[in-house]
């Protein structure tokens, strides 16, 4: 089971901290959002917006990494600090 969670703002956007997403074989996260689109098909513009950064077990990531069956995958809008 992939835990998926969800940051800042975008957490607002979608309403959820969190799911989790059952595979049955290894994906990446490209692959990963689609088949979380699949199922939740409201969350499509804000997943596919290109400012979403992605952590695979909290190291960052970029749509070809590879997601285990049982990673933790974070999304969350790109940090800006001052």
């Amino acid at each position: 089971m992939i835990k998926v969670l969800f940051f800042g703002q975008l957490k607002d956007q979608l309403g959820v901290a969190g799911i989790e997403i059952s595979i049955e074989h290894e994906v990446n996260v490209s692959q990963l959002v689609e088949n979380i689109i699949q199922a939740h098909p409201q969350w499509a513009s804000a997943l596919h917006n290109e400012t979403v950064l992605v952590a695979v077990d909290q190291v960052m990531a970029k749509a070809d990494t590879l997601v285990s069956r049982a990673a933790e995958v974070a999304f969350f809008p790109p940090v800006t600090g001052g």
